[in-house]
């Protein structure tokens, strides 16, 4: 399901909204759920930062195009918006692939991307065509490696190929991935260094051209994208200098990049004790749900308290030693400790920012707590 490069339409540049505006709508939207008696937790889904994130992607890599990685955050709008602006998608079971055709999204903008696949999702995808993956070395510093569970090694490159030939089946490129959040973005030279050498090989056992090469994923956004775009264009020069001017498509899997700052969390305040000076809150979403990420990845949590209107009559801005711990029966539901805040009160809000990458999709219903209930609210600001 890889084929033709998709061009970026003409939706603009996009403009994310300000921390005040992002707050202001999470206002109005607290005071209309009053009036309708909802409760939160609910996600904002900021669809200018959607579009000023893609804009940034083709300004520094206008040689690489995207394949979202779905199972970073599913959110049905979000993906709509991701199709609307020309991406393509990296899906990882029959499932996924699914939903990204629903949209009516060609299966040219699709590579199915999981290493290891259930029979019956290959048969479901049959009429693809292939890429090998391969192990490279783990130079990037990522939070998380992937070269114990996937990737060919040198060896074993040859094997696989000559198997491919034996059953007629169609290698049409590499791919491979450094890890994710990496942080030496060295490793991409390292990296295309091993994937140019498995196209050798190819081209040595007498295979057609191969003509992609996907860079997988990895990526953040903000100032170490613009240092990963600019290690990532010299290897590619150094590498692969005839191939990209001959029309070789270059394709990564990003997911974290397009959907974490996009997507916003806010929270409401359901219990609060004070105990040996520590003021300790509850929350209505935790590390069951949205939070799971802190089971493994211990990222900074972005926080800002929002005192409700019942409450606003406090004026006082001291900060307490806080904690917060999530809404569950699980004694480890803890999402932050040592943490500074003003005092709160039940009903009051906290707002945690760069929700979008692996919260709503990892997350679970323990104790009852739904977090595949948990609505989105849209803010389109063009």
């Amino acid at each position: 399901m890889v084929g033709a490069e998709p061009k970026l339409m003409e939706n603009g540049e996009g403009k994310p909204l300000s921390v005040d505006d992002l707050i202001r709508f999470i206002r109005s939207v607290v005071i209309s759920n009053e009036k309708q008696e909802e409760a939160s937790p609910f996600y904002v889904l900021d669809l200018g930062a959607v579009r000023s994130l893609v804009h940034t992607w083709f300004h520094n890599l206008p040689l690489v195009q995207p394949f979202y990685a779905v199972k970073c955050n599913p959110d049905p709008v979000f993906l709509k918006e991701m199709a609307d602006l020309g991406t393509g998608f990296d899906c990882a079971s029959s499932a996924e692939i699914e939903t990204v055709l629903s949209l009516g999204v060609s299966p040219d903008r699709i590579v199915f991307a999981n290493p290891c696949k259930p029979v019956s999702h290959i048969k479901y995808a049959a009429k693809c065509a292939l890429l090998i993956r391969v192990k490279v070395p783990e130079t990037s510093g990522a939070t998380f490696q992937f070269g114990s569970k996937f990737g060919a090694l040198p060896a074993e490159i040859i094997p696989l190929l000559r198997a491919s030939q034996e059953a007629k089946l169609q290698v049409i490129g590499v791919s491979f991935h450094i890890g994710s959040r990496a942080i030496n973005f060295n490793a991409f030279e390292d990296a295309i260094e091993v994937a140019k050498t498995a196209f050798n090989t190819a081209a040595k056992l007498g295979l057609p051209n191969l003509r992609i090469l996907d860079i997988g994923g990895g990526f953040t956004s903000g100032p170490q994208f613009t240092e990963a775009a600019s290690a990532l264009k010299l290897a590619l020069q150094k590498h692969f200098p005839v191939g990209v001017a001959e029309g070789l498509k270059i394709m990564a899997e990003p997911g974290r990049f397009f959907s974490n700052s996009s997507f916003t969390l806010a929270t409401s305040i359901i219990g609060k004790r004070v105990r040996d000076g520590i003021k300790e809150y509850w929350i209505d979403d935790g590390v069951s749900g949205s939070m799971n990420f802190l089971k493994y990845d211990h990222d900074e949590v972005v926080c800002t308290p929002l005192i409700t209107g019942k409450n606003s009559r406090r004026k006082e801005m001291k900060t307490w030693n806080s904690t917060v711990f999530g809404p569950t029966c699980d004694a480890e539901d803890i999402v932050l400790k040592d943490f500074e805040l003003p005092e709160l009160e039940v009903d009051d809000k906290l707002v945690f920012h760069n929700m979008g990458a692996y919260t709503s999709s990892c997350g679970n219903d323990f104790n009852g707590f739904k977090t595949s209930a948990i609505p989105t609210y849209i803010a389109n600001q063009k």
